[in-house]
């Protein structure tokens, strides 16, 4: 079976969970850390990069969009987690791209400040990704107040969801939930779902 390495306190991890569960893909969770269990991760993929996905053949995917990438491509049309006509794509993907980019600043955010000594930390680099987290946050933001809405969720849903569930959990001090009402009420809406409570972030 299909296995899939990493926490799902992991907004990356957490992501290719649910993306696979509407996938229809069955796979099996290996809930390991790239901290606290490096060398048992390290055996599995030299790399320690969460997620790693082992297909049945024991190719192993990493990164997350490259993982997704791989199942959107063999997806039933109903079952497709992205659009198909090259503008509603587009759009998509200009969404995806701002919502990924708030996600990695916001990991940098939580790394400089949980993994580096205080007397070690860069005030500068520190103020320079906050920056860039929160215009990140505003520009998803205003995506998603043009954006249709829906009930079933599609790769935008999944993955603004699971990343403004990390921020909120991690670092709310950084960004806060009164500024970014339209990401808010995107996530409470999907946190709700069976498909996001079967994988929840811890």
């Amino acid at each position: 079976m299909i296995k899939l390495v990493g926490m799902m306190d992991s907004p990356y991890v957490r992501r290719v969970a649910i993306s696979l569960e509407l996938y229809g893909v069955e796979f099996e969770s290996q809930p390991l850390s790239v901290f606290s269990t490096f060398n048992a991760f390290s055996r599995i993929n030299p790399a320690v990069k969460a997620p790693t996905l082992i297909l049945d053949n024991g190719i192993r995917l990493m990164d997350s969009s490259l993982i997704l990438n791989y199942f959107e491509a063999q997806a039933a049309s109903e079952r497709k987690l992205l659009p198909v006509a090259p503008d509603a794509l587009a759009k998509d993907l200009q969404t995806l791209g701002f919502i990924l980019a708030a996600a990695e600043k916001a990991v940098q955010n939580v790394y400089e400040h949980n993994q580096r000594p205080a007397e070690k930390q860069h005030a500068l680099w520190v103020e320079r990704i906050t920056i860039q987290l929160l215009a990140a946050c505003r520009e998803w933001n205003t995506l998603l107040e043009t954006r249709p809405a829906t009930a079933t969720p599609d790769q935008v849903a999944v993955t603004s969801t699971v990343v403004w569930t990390f921020i909120q959990s991690m670092i709310p001090h950084v960004v806060n939930v009164a500024d970014f009402r339209e990401i808010q009420a995107f996530a409470e809406s999907f946190e709700s779902q069976a498909f996001f409570k079967k994988y929840p972030f811890n």
